[in-house]
Formats: structure tokens, C-alpha cells, sequence
């Protein structure tokens, strides 16, 4: 064990889970609209937010018993979750099965991989998330933990993912100085909103808007469909998403939220993904409506540097 560092050094690198900056947006926002505020989870370990739920989720089976000393552990995953769970993984010593696609960035796909993890990726249709993409690959997931003994995380059922969460919560409320009015945020598994939204709620009253793409309206329209915003809008209401979590649903539209992603990166400096400028899509949407004075923040779930492969920055 070692011994002897000051007290600035993390024992492990999942000490650096979390303490994410929250920045103010200058250029994308007018000067007559509420402030909005953008937590920048790309900051995390592996760039993304999922850390803090990976970490929540392991360490909390472990500390059950629900989870072994080196048991394999298996997910289905869009590439985020894989990677956070990945790099868990490798620090605590779990072997790691991950169910994933076609349909999501080539960098997370490697990512997962660097990080040890063995990969079972399921064709997808023409490159498209669709409701029965997440079917199948929960199928593999099944066969995986009957073969393999394996701790299926669960992610869509875990409860720990809203401990992990929390901690961003506190982080905001910190940061901000206080209570926030507004805080909207993308439904995938509905673990963060709901984390985040229970204690900004008990730090003051914030209203919480649950987004989503236009092109897969679940929650605005009662129905699923094909899009390209990855880690979101699977098809159904998450189970995480129970009766109170939010007021409001909103749906934005995937191209508006795609060329704001290159706005973010050249007017304000905030290189981010589709599913993060969906996030601030919604929030500006908000911010308007609210007006000066306010304070709307969201999240940006990772970096832009996971979405080079593809064509979300190419300009022509």
C-alpha cells in the first residue's frame, strides 16, 4: 500500500470521479434571456458523466456482496456507460462483458476496449438507434450472465445510479452559489435527471424539464422512433423516471441541436456531442421563456472529442 503522499493525491483514479467545472455561457445565449449554466462532465475520468453512475453502482454491489471479487460484470450499453463501467472495472479488478452497436461512435467502441473490456456489438439498422436495437442487445445481455456468472448492472433499474448522480447535484448547488430556477437535462436511463433533480429541489424550488429528440418523442408523444442522439430516448419512460422527478417534457429537434454543437465549439469554446447540445438546445429554449434574471442549467454529458469519426462537425 502506498504511503507517505500529501493529502492533494488521490489514492486511486476513481478519487478524480466528479469535481467538474460549471461554466456560464457568453456568445450562444442573448443578452435578454435567463443565465444559463453548463456543467462539463467531459472533465471526468473517461470524459463523460457515466463515471460517477459506474462508480456508484460497483462499489455499491460490492459493498452489498451483490457483486465478487473478480466476478464478471456485464451491460448493455450506447459507449458511455461500457466506458465508465471499463475503467471501474480495471481499477477493481472485475472482468467486464459489454453488449453494445453499430450505431454508436467508433471512439467509444475502441474506448471500451482499451480499458479491457471484451465487446459483443449488435448490427443496428442503417446506423439508427431504434427501440428494438435496445431489445436485442438486452438479449445478449441475458445469455451473458447465464453463461458467465456474470453481476448484470443493471442500469436502467439501479437505484446506486442515483447516489452517483447526487453528488452532481451538490456540485451544482455549490458552484452555483445556491438554488438554481431551472434544470433540464436529456432522458437515457432518466439516473441523472432524477439524482440531480432530488437535491437541487431540496436546496430550493427548481422547476426540471426532461428533454428529448423530436424524432423519438416517448415522453412528449407516447412513442418511440429512430434517431441519432446517442445516449438517449430509447423508446420507453426509464423506470428512473417515476411520477414527480419532472415538471415539464420537452422535445428539440436532432439538426437544431447538431449545428448548435459546432456553434458551442467556436463561439464559447464547449466541445461537446450531439446529446449535450440537445441539452443546451433546450436549456437556451427555456432561458428565453424565463428571462433575465433567472438561472437555467444543464449538463454537458461529455466531449466532442468522442464524435470526430463521424460527420457531426463536418462543415462541408
Amino acid at each position: 500500500m502506498l504511503t507517505g503522499w500529501a493529502a492533494g493525491v488521490a489514492a486511486t483514479v476513481l478519487e478524480a470521479v466528479g469535481g467538474t467545472p460549471l461554466v456560464c455561457l457568453r456568445h450562444v445565449v442573448p443578452e435578454d434571456d435567463a443565465e444559463v449554466l453548463v456543467k462539463l462532465e467531459g472533465a471526468n475520468p473517461t470524459g463523460s458523466y457515466k463515471d460517477r453512475m459506474a462508480v456508484a453502482i460497483l462499489e455499491g454491489a460490492r459493498g452489498r456482496g451483490a457483486l465478487r471479487p473478480g466476478q464478471r460484470v456485464v451491460e448493455f450499453t450506447g459507449g458511455s456507460t461500457g466506458s465508465s463501467l471499463a475503467f471501474v472495472c480495471a481499477v477493481l479488478g472485475h472482468p467486464l462483458s459489454l453488449v453494445t452497436s453499430d450505431a454508436f461512435s467508433p471512439e467509444k467502441l475502441r474506448t471500451m476496449r482499451a480499458f479491457g473490456a471484451d465487446l459483443t456489438v449488435v448490427p443496428s439498422e442503417q446506423g439508427r438507434i431504434t427501440p428494438d436495437l435496445f431489445v436485442r442487445m438486452r438479449a445478449e445481455v441475458d445469455r451473458i450472465a447465464a453463461d458467465e456468472d456474470a453481476f448484470w448492472t443493471d442500469q436502467f433499474h439501479n437505484n446506486d445510479a442515483l447516489t452517483g448522480y447526487a453528488g452532481l447535484g451538490r456540485e451544482i448547488v455549490e458552484q452555483a452559489g445556491g438554488p438554481v430556477d431551472v434544470f433540464c437535462a436529456a432522458v437515457g436511463t432518466a439516473g441523472m435527471l432524477a439524482g440531480v433533480a432530488e437535491v437541487l429541489r431540496a436546496a430550493g424550488p427548481t422547476r426540471v424539464v426532461a428533454l428529448e429528440p423530436a424524432s423519438s418523442p416517448a415522453l412528449t408523444a407516447g412513442v418511440g422512433g429512430p434517431h441519432r442522439v446517442e445516449g438517449t430516448a430509447t423508446g420507453i419512460v426509464p423506470p428512473l423516471l417515476t411520477d414527480g422527478v419532472y415538471d415539464e417534457a420537452r422535445a428539440v429537434e436532432e439538426d437544431d441541436a447538431r449545428i448548435l454543437a459546432r456553434r458551442l465549439a467556436r463561439e464559447d469554446g464547449v466541445f461537446v456531442g450531439t446529446s449535450s447540445a440537445l441539452n443546451v438546445a433546450g436549456a437556451l429554449a427555456v432561458a428565453r421563456e424565463a428571462g433575465p434574471g433567472r438561472t437555467v442549467v444543464t449538463v454537458a454529458a461529455d466531449t466532442g472529442l468522442k464524435y470526430l469519426a463521424g460527420d457531426l462537425f463536418d462543415l462541408g
